[in-house]
């Protein structure tokens, strides 16, 4: 990584330097994982050398997601949800309670005994599965008066817990509302104090039950009815399985004073360019460019076609791959993405990774590009396939597919229903499909979902984003083009939406 001296260096130095790397780097091709010593540092050779089976472990999606709140986050495979751009931790809502508990006089006995909760009245019950709000009923007793109860909840974590007061609904009956769940297995338990002197007394319920939180209304593999697909191994194969591939890449986090770099996955399409000397991978921009560090990713390594590896899962062996890796010498994003954070640049979550290489081991020498269409379909109610490689289903190339609709209260395309789930970012949208053939026009891109509910949002793909495409086709990025800002492992494309539409 750059010291702060060598990313402050002049702008002369570091046009010469980026210019000579993405300009002069040696074609990519289908690599074995054991790095070639003829192989220039930075490049294939060393960045699969770099993954390692240690390294691919500690890999997780790059999942975005915003809450009840408006809040983004970033969602890792385990459920949890780190805030992305605050420091605000992920919080239920209280919905409603019942009616305040009055306290009653000390009954002034012998009472050192706390409440009564009773286990086998509780509600929902140990194991049951719910949604996004949920209501929890508890019935407690105790010769004293009940003085309060509450609701603990445990997080899927196991660590995190969040308190809430129960009301009086009668009848021994306490209980509360809460909404903001997410999917996973969460816990509960109850604690109840009494009206006993000093205080009271307090117990705690027996056993903390689990509670099974599925967002979409049913089997996530399921279909919710007509022609929808909400997560699906896609078994066609085809052109778009051949174009398609899960790529692995770094990040970096801020961490106080010091930078570290996190492993993470994505998904990304080969589309038809007029690169000569390159090929062009569409993706989301939050899986080339972090809009908080306000930095390029490094290592990035695609594989196309994950899906027909003989081995189990991904790992460290391209051999094992029926294409083989590429190692991508540069991303191209649109200025929107970097200058502002998410959620509020969601508009502009497209990028492309640029492959440099050309002839028959090049990328595009293996496999069919993908056309993207530009503009995008202004025509919602069409049927669209969403596509993309989930960490959760690894290796298999996953999909949804239902017609697609517009996200109200972001600028975005919307599939209601699809249950990709992380790691697929940054996969196709495909309108129309053609499944004979598994091939249709790019639309969109896997971008984000909500945390309490099921759905996929997709960017448009615009005037803009095929502004930042020209610059990913360009075969001789220019530091003296003012449209353009070249950083190191990346360039970031200007002016894109001051034209016409």
């Amino acid at each position: 990584m750059p010291t702060a001296a060598l990313r402050f260096r002049s702008l002369v130095a570091s046009t010469v330097l980026l210019l000579t790397i993405l300009v002069t780097a040696p074609p990519a091709s289908a690599t074995p994982a054991q790095a070639n010593p003829a192989d220039p540092p930075g490049r294939d050779g060393d960045v699969i050398a770099h993954w390692t089976p240690e390294r691919m472990a500690k890999a997780q999606p790059r999942d975005l997601v915003i809450d009840h709140r408006g809040l983004g986050y970033l969602k890792a495979a385990d459920g949890s949800l780190r805030p992305y751009n605050h420091n605000r931790p992920y919080r239920l809502e209280q919905v409603a309670t019942g009616a305040r508990i009055m306290a009653k006089p000390p009954s002034g006995g012998d009472d050192t005994e706390g409440p009564t909760i009773s286990d086998p009245d509780r509600s929902p019950e140990d194991g049951d599965t719910a949604g996004a709000a949920v209501s929890f009923l508890a019935t407690v007793t105790d010769p004293s008066g009940v003085k309060s109860v509450d609701i603990v909840i445990v997080y899927p974590d196991e660590v995190t817990t969040q308190t809430f007061a129960a009301g009086d609904l009668g009848d021994n009956v306490y209980g509360t509302e809460l909404s903001g769940f997410t999917d996973g297995v969460w816990g509960w338990y109850v604690v109840a104090t009494d009206n006993a002197r000093r205080g009271g007394n307090t117990a705690i319920s027996d056993t903390t039950f689990s509670l099974i939180i599925d967002t979409s209304g049913g089997d996530p593999g399921g279909d919710p009815g007509g022609d929808i697909v909400t997560n699906s191994r896609w078994t066609a194969e085809g052109e778009i399985q051949l174009a398609a591939g899960r790529i692995l890449f770094e990040m970096p986090t801020i961490r106080g004073r010091r930078i570290t770099w996190d492993a993470y996955v994505c998904s990304g399409t080969t589309v038809i360019d007029d690169n000569t000397q390159a090929s062009v991978i569409l993706t989301a921009a939050h899986c080339v460019y972090d809009d908080v560090a306000k930095m390029f990713a490094r290592n990035a390594l695609f594989i196309p076609n994950q899906d027909g590896t003989t081995g189990n899962a991904t790992d460290d062996n391209c051999d094992n791959d029926p294409i083989g890796c590429f190692t991508p010498g540069h991303g191209v994003v649109d200025a929107n993405w970097t200058t502002r954070t998410f959620p509020d640049n969601v508009e502009w979550d497209y990028a492309y990774y640029v492959v440099p290489g050309d002839g028959p081991d090049s990328l595009e020498g293996k496999v069919n590009g993908q056309t993207i269409q530009f503009p995008a379909p202004t025509n919602p109610g069409d049927v669209t396939h969403a596509m993309g490689y989930s960490y959760s289903d690894d290796p298999f190339f996953m999909y949804c597919a239902e017609a697609m609709a517009v996200e109200t209260t972001n600028v975005n395309w919307w599939l209601p229903n699809c249950g990709l789930s992380g790691g697929s970012s940054g996969g196709p949208w495909i309108q129309p499909m053609d499944e004979e053939t598994g091939s249709g026009y790019v639309i969109s891109v896997n971008s984000w979902g909500y945390t309490n509910q099921p759905g996929m949002a997709g960017p448009l793909l615009d005037y803009s984003a095929k502004c930042v495409f020209d610059q990913a086709n360009n075969e001789n990025v220019a530091a003296n083009d003012e449209n353009v800002t070249i950083e190191d492992r990346g360039v970031v494309v200007n002016g894109c939406e001051d034209q016409p539409g």
